[in-house]
């Protein structure tokens, strides 16, 4: 229980001082996820999608006015 304490001690007061990744081992994981979310972000968006797009803008006035 003593060593588990300790333990702890340390990661918190790391935290609070800013020294170390405050994420730990998740901190990989983070990354990967940052990493893919801007490659699919970056992609192109396929032209038939864009055209479904842009029908669907186009239909959207014309409900509001009826």
């Amino acid at each position: 229980m003593k060593d588990m304490t300790k333990d702890m001690a340390g990661v918190t007061g790391r935290r609070r001082n800013g020294d170390g990744d405050p994420l730990g081992p998740n901190s990989e994981i983070g990354r990967k996820l940052k990493q893919y979310y801007d490659e699919l972000v970056s992609d192109n968006v396929p032209d038939r999608f864009a055209q479904l797009l842009s029908q669907l803008e186009q239909a959207e006035p014309a409900q509001k006015k009826d």
